[in-house]
């Protein structure tokens, strides 16, 4: 179980160094943010599930499931109440993003076997002009290899689109320090690097990522737009 657990915090902790990075280079400092929001179809550093013909049942199901959720995550409206619980903020060092993650890690890594609606890999806040976080929804995750069936069974496909952050390059390990690299304005490495193809990033000498992180789907089950994606 360790072992299987090692590359989701380093995963994660280089996400979050890339993000951490990035605001304190000037102009670029909302380069990872706009990479990950605005049309996440045509980002070269995701891959979305495909789309379905909505059915009477799906419809349903998804019902079910956002009313459960809203029953379920209700007492996270209180940050608070999700710290005392283990669910810390995801990049913390990154100020004004659209929406804060608060991560679990292992809530993430139960969902690896199962959805847990009450339990999901991170909550997700908005912070009010005040500096208030409050709570929008939840993301859950599957695993990375998951088939389309295997997520249609956890979130129907024709009601939800999953995504997978994909083709990152990174920088080795050993030099942790490149993270500073930027190239005509943009960061070299990380979701807001041009940079996504094994062939471009060995050529500036990265550590290139097939995939990132698991399937990832974003229940807004306290906003209007219950199913859309918040970066």
């Amino acid at each position: 179980m360790p072992g299987s657990f090692t590359p989701l915090l380093s995963s994660v902790a280089a996400l979050a160094l890339s993000a951490s990075v990035a605001v304190a280079q000037g102009d670029p400092s909302h380069a990872a943010h706009e990479a990950m929001s605005g049309d996440m179809h045509a980002n070269p550093h995701v891959r979305m599930s495909p789309e379905r013909p909505a059915t009477a049942a799906d419809s349903a199901r998804a019902a079910e499931l956002v009313a459960s959720a809203r029953v379920a995550l209700a007492k996270y409206k209180d940050v608070r109440v999700a710290e005392r619980e283990g669910y810390r903020m995801f990049a913390p060092n990154v100020k004004n993003q659209p929406v804060y993650h608060f991560t679990k890690l292992g809530a993430a890594f139960r969902e690896r076997f199962r959805l847990d609606i009450a339990t999901p890999s991170s909550l997700l806040y908005k912070q009010d002009a005040d500096g208030t976080m409050r709570l929008v929804g939840a993301m859950y995750t599957a695993p990375k290899d998951a088939s389309w069936e295997e997520l249609n069974e956890r979130v129907p496909l024709s009601i939800a689109r999953w995504h997978l952050h994909t083709n990152m390059c990174l920088p080795r390990m050993t030099q942790l320090e490149r993270w500073r690299e930027i190239d005509g304005g943009k960061p070299v490495f990380g979701p807001a690097s041009p940079i996504a193809t094994r062939e471009a990033c060995d050529a500036v000498d990265g550590r290139f990522m097939p995939v990132v992180l698991n399937w990832m789907v974003h229940a807004n089950v306290y906003e209007p737009d219950v199913w859309g994606e918040h970066h």
